[in-house]
């Protein structure tokens, strides 16, 4: 009997800290595609939820004294374990994010928007030069070590969190409005260089066009703004990987800071 008393008690806080991570596989980096079945997310969310939460309960981390058979205290505890994780996940994603629009815009005007195809791993429609950005974010993130970033962003929140609190004094507002900011202007960034050029390439088209009116400005217009773009992107590419891993790191960055801050807000607010 006292060993059901003893599982019973330790089921309610295993059940947040399986919420908050289940929370991370809303819109974390890869471990959110649709790609992987849901069954295998759920094994996956259970066993690092209840491996984390013997390791916190090892460090001594408090936890609220709830039954999961009380669903008026699970409830709103869950559902503010369950935001605090898909914030940081939602911020973790935001560089790849930046980096899928950036693709987006520069096919668009590189006449590629037709050429769009269903990705199933997204759930979405995408252009060759959208999917090759993501990947490329997608690798630069997995080298960076963004998955075990965002992991233990996760677990030392329970330092500065507590289960079962949504603390807004540490900026979780203005980490997310700041950092979705900053991927769209850093989205803009990569694709402004290849905007520039096919400015260019379109006011010449139309010098052609005036000068040679029999010539068909479509026609050749078409698949060399495709050839140049191309060049363009192959020549910027390595340009383009170094400001998005300093982007990523510095997103990175400002979830520990964020911890810290909100670690320090909650301490002069006791």
């Amino acid at each position: 009997m006292e060993a059901i008393t003893i599982i019973e008690r330790s089921m309610g806080p295993a059940a947040l800290v399986v919420m908050r991570l289940g929370g991370l596989f809303i819109y974390a980096p890869l471990i959110s595609m649709k790609a992987i079945p849901g069954r295998i997310k759920g094994l996956l969310v259970l066993v690092t939820g209840v491996g984390a939460w013997a390791v916190l309960a090892d460090r001594g981390v408090v936890f609220p004294q709830v039954s999961i058979m009380d669903p008026w205290a699970m409830v709103p505890l869950g559902a503010a374990e369950i935001a605090i994780g898909a914030v940081i996940g939602f911020v973790a994603s935001l560089p790849i994010f930046a980096m899928q629009s950036g693709g987006l815009v520069m096919g668009q005007q590189m006449g590629l928007g037709f050429a769009r195809f269903y990705n199933p791993a997204a759930d979405s429609e995408s252009d060759v030069l959208e999917q090759v950005m993501v990947y490329l974010a997608i690798v630069m993130f997995l080298l960076l070590g963004g998955l075990d970033h965002i992991f233990l962003a996760v677990l030392r929140s329970f330092d500065y969190v507590n289960a079962g609190v949504f603390a807004t004094e540490g900026g979780a507002i203005d980490l997310v409005l700041g950092v979705l900011l900053a991927a769209t202007e850093f989205g803009l960034r990569i694709a402004v260089p290849l905007l520039g050029v096919v400015f260019l390439e379109t006011v010449a088209m139309g010098f052609v066009s005036k000068t040679v009116p029999q010539l068909n400005v479509l026609s050749l217009g078409f698949p060399l703004r495709i050839m140049i773009g191309l060049v363009v992107v192959v020549a910027a590419i390595e340009v383009i990987g170094f400001v998005h891993e300093e982007f990523t790191v510095e997103v990175l960055d400002l979830l520990h800071e964020w911890a810290i801050g909100a670690h320090a807000a909650t301490g002069e607010g006791a």
